[in-house]
């Protein structure tokens, strides 16, 4: 006489699934937070992000000019390859609704005036008339300005958010970029150095 074992039941094996799909989202969180934490106490500079387009050339600017914005008497032109053509260039990324645009707009007044640098904007997906007062009330640092309604720029330069800004040698290759607003910090460790080292190979 044999004796069958009994065969597990159907609702157990169910309830067993139904707790591995409770608790794996939880597990998967888990292990995000931890990435997270560890990149927060590694002491790195998260805006510093490195980009894939660093050491290669430039994308092609190629943008209508900002309506109504002036260059001192004249009016703004175009940004497009030939207005950064031979230049070391610091590109900024803005807009009139990002407010760390608006805080960051006195460090790019300043870096305007740096002789070995020319400064040109991308407007990002903002409305002209907003963008005019903006440069109106805050100062306009650029020598050209192309507007980028729909984004397509921005997405050929990599941007992640805005402000950002590239530093384009006067081989038009990218050889910094700065995420978010500039500050003391960023100045002194980041882009300063960018310039001083483009200059020198640039001599």
């Amino acid at each position: 006489m044999t004796t069958e074992m009994p065969a597990e039941p159907e609702q157990g094996r169910s309830g067993v699934a139904r707790i591995i799909l409770a608790v794996l989202p939880l597990v998967i969180f888990a292990a995000l937070a931890a990435i997270f934490f560890t990149q927060l106490r590694s002491g790195k500079d998260i805006s510093e992000i490195p980009s894939a387009l660093i050491g290669t050339k430039a994308p092609t600017l190629d943008m209508p000019p900002l309506p109504g914005a002036m260059f001192a008497t004249t009016p703004m032109p175009a940004l497009t390859d030939a207005a950064i053509k031979g230049k070391l260039t610091l590109v900024n990324v803005w807009a009139s609704w990002c407010v760390p645009c608006r805080e960051e707009n006195p460090i790019i007044l300043d870096l305007a005036k740096d002789k070995r640098l020319t400064v040109v904007g991308i407007n990002y997906k903002d409305e002209t008339g907003n963008a005019l007062r903006f440069l109106g009330e805050l100062g306009n640092p650029f020598s050209a300005i192309g507007v980028d309604p729909r984004g397509k720029a921005a997405i050929d330069w990599g941007v992640y958010g805005i402000p950002e800004s590239y530093l384009v040698d006067a081989n038009g290759t990218i050889v910094y970029k700065r995420v978010g607003p500039f500050d003391r910090r960023s100045l002194e460790t980041g882009l300063y150095p960018a310039i001083e080292k483009a200059v020198a190979v640039g001599n």
